[in-house]
């Protein structure tokens, strides 16, 4: 969340910045100002009553002591006790109001991060890999699994419903491939630690990050007990550190984890509903990063080359955006998106996204490191992204390495993991 502080000192600043998301926020910040000065009047009211409490209870035992009447004295503390009873209430429900209209604002993008509306006014920086050129008629990837009995769609909905999936066979074992490959490279190459986390966790976690209360709507909640399906790593991992004070001598702190992720897509019927694109449940291998303020961006970099190391390490054709404000995510102050080379789609599709939320997260989830130098705590800079979607990139791998013979070519890193499998067959 936003500082309160930097809201009352700066408030037209910040209006103006926010500005750059869309309408609306001015009028939230107008009326944090508002309630921050009605809290501060009766925190004010409520010491200054206290003061008033204090001296006359000395004078009461004073009296007493001395054998004289306090009655007056008496009469005056219980009204005093009643007045403070009522200025404490304000303050803590304005505290209550502050905290709850901070949860409604989002983080204020970054100077860098360009104008714009919605996804088509992102600025692709560079590309990488040449886009594969066919001399036979390619299939997408449902149809290249399907041939090849490595995924079944059909049975997945007599299972569970759409927008999910099986994975056979060849398919499977390729799904733990990619996943071990890509957590071998991040923690032996990229310095990560590993995580296994929970894959349920509660509101506490969820509103830390930023998935609530805004997104409530695209989670999944168990209805008789306080848990929700993550929809991300991000969201555990993060809040591994939540309420803590982290040394400034452990920073960077760098985490991997995989996990499956739950996501409703409300509002995304229609939108890639054949296939493996978007999915209720999908596999991730997440990447997260706490930081000192003044590396968040060199770590953001950093965060971005590791995933496009992937994505290399493999041969696949991406290219590299950095998102406009309209396409920003809620607790984003900056994003990098790759999007990898579909041949079906004759398209780059997005496969991660790498931001930094600033101190945005750590206020929200209270994580704080300790300077060195003085001893003093501030809020720590968060950063996470995929490293990367595994579904997205089984995907990728089907349509950029299939063969005429509809059989498909394992990169040569993955053979390892593949029982040193030169391709996919049918039967194989």
């Amino acid at each position: 969340m936003l500082d309160i502080k930097q809201i009352r000192e700066n408030p037209d600043e910040i209006k103006k910045r926010l500005a750059r998301r869309g309408d609306g926020f001015s009028e939230k910040i107008s009326r944090l100002i508002e309630i921050d000065v009605e809290r501060r009047k009766a925190l004010s009211e409520s010491e200054t009553l206290k003061n008033r409490k204090k001296t006359l209870s000395a004078q009461v035992g004073k009296l007493k002591k001395e054998g004289n009447d306090a009655t007056e004295q008496m009469e005056e503390v219980k009204g005093i006790n009643t007045s403070i009873k009522e200025w404490d209430e304000k303050a803590q429900s304005s505290e209550k109001e502050i905290h709850d209209t901070l949860l409604e604002i989002p983080n204020i993008p970054h100077d860098s991060v360009p104008d714009g509306k919605d996804d088509t006014d992102n600025e692709i920086i560079r590309t990488w890999g040449e886009i594969p050129q066919f001399d036979f008629d390619i299939k997408n990837h449902v149809e290249l699994g399907e041939a090849l009995d490595i995924i079944d769609m059909k049975r997945a909905v007599k299972i569970a419903g759409s927008r999910f999936s099986v994975f056979k066979g060849q398919g499977a074992r390729l799904m733990r491939a990619l996943t071990s490959f890509m957590l071998d490279t991040h923690t032996e190459e990229n310095g990560y630690q590993e995580l296994y986390p929970p894959f349920m966790v509660n509101r506490e976690s969820m509103t830390g990050t930023g998935q609530l209360p805004k997104f409530e709507e695209d989670l999944f909640k168990l209805s008789d007990d306080p848990y929700y399906l993550i929809p991300t790593a991000e969201v555990p991992v993060t809040n591994f550190h939540r309420d803590e004070i982290l040394g400034q001598d452990s920073l960077p702190v760098k985490y991997t984890a995989f996990t499956p992720c739950f996501r409703r897509e409300a509002g995304s019927y229609g939108k890639d509903t054949h296939g493996l694109i978007r999915q209720h449940q999908f596999d991730k291998v997440e990447l997260v990063k706490f930081v000192e303020p003044e590396r968040s961006f060199d770590e953001l970099d950093s965060l971005v080359s590791n995933a496009e190391g992937i994505l290399r390490k493999l041969g696949l054709a991406y290219r590299v955006a950095v998102l406009c404000v309209g396409d920003l995510g809620f607790s984003a102050a900056k994003t990098f998106d790759l999007e990898v080379w579909l041949p079906s789609q004759n398209a780059y599709r997005e496969i991660s996204s790498c931001s930094t939320f600033s101190d945005y997260q750590a206020r929200r989830a209270k994580i704080r490191y300790k300077k060195k130098e003085d001893g003093k705590t501030s809020f720590i800079h968060t950063l996470n992204g995929s490293g990367l979607a595994v579904g997205r990139l089984f995907v990728a791998l089907l349509e950029n390495f299939q063969r005429p013979d509809g059989s498909i070519a394992i990169p040569e890193p993955l053979q390892p993991y593949m029982n040193d499998s030169k391709k996919i067959k049918f039967g194989s």
